[in-house]
């Protein structure tokens, strides 16, 4: 049974998905492995599961060699939380998650990804699912290794810098010093909207935006 159901497209605020029965659910977060990596844009994935592990005081994080991943599970609530943070850096991530997917016998309905997006602006967070990559090749990895019916917690990375930069670049870049006041903001909001999915709330397209 599903974690989420599909309700025709129509022009509406309501949820694209309802809780099922299926009380499971594997939350990704897109990024590259090693210490150069650490404190980039395109690491924003990783710093939100790093945040929600300590805050919702999951197991130390496990490697998984046979799944490409670092690895830490618990149970909230009376769901199985699992969370993965793809070790094949982020171009491939599609490998790592579909072993996952494939071990556990999930369904692309029952995940969520946490990554950075160079079409929204920093400040903005926003939630869908379904959807093409949008440019950022981990997503591209993912659909194409799992299909593109899963949920997205979408962290904004544009400032005025991105139009004028390389776009290879920008995102291994590192956050400006003003973002990186904010960074603790936006993992706090990040933090609240995983740990609604978790307790059961549906996933809704929406945009909020953690800077005031």
């Amino acid at each position: 049974m599903a974690l989420f159901y599909r309700k025709p497209r129509v022009e509406t605020s309501a949820p694209l998905y309802s809780i099922g029965l299926q009380k499971s659910l594997l939350i990704v977060g897109l990024g590259n492995i090693g210490k150069k990596y650490d404190g980039t844009r395109h690491n924003i994935g990783f710093t939100a599961l790093d945040a929600l592990a300590k805050t919702l005081e999951f197991p130390e994080w496990v490697e998984k060699k046979d799944h490409q991943c670092l690895y830490t599970s618990s149970t909230i609530a009376d769901s199985h939380i699992y969370l993965v943070k793809p070790t094949t850096l982020m171009n491939r991530s599609g490998q790592s998650v579909g072993a996952v997917m494939n071990y556990y016998k999930m369904t692309p309905d029952r995940v969520v990804v946490v990554h950075d997006e160079l079409d929204i602006p920093f400040g903005q967070i926003r939630l869908r699912v379904g959807g093409s990559a949008a440019g950022n090749n981990g997503i591209k990895s993912l659909i194409e290794h799992i299909g593109e019916e899963f949920g997205r917690v979408r962290i904004g990375i544009r400032n005025e810098i991105a139009e004028k930069a390389d776009g290879k670049d920008f995102v291994l870049g590192k956050f400006s010093k003003a973002e990186q006041e904010l960074l603790p903001a936006l993992t706090r909001e990040t933090n609240a909207i995983l740990s609604e999915l978790i307790h059961g709330q549906p996933l809704t397209p929406d945009t909020r935006s953690f800077i005031v």
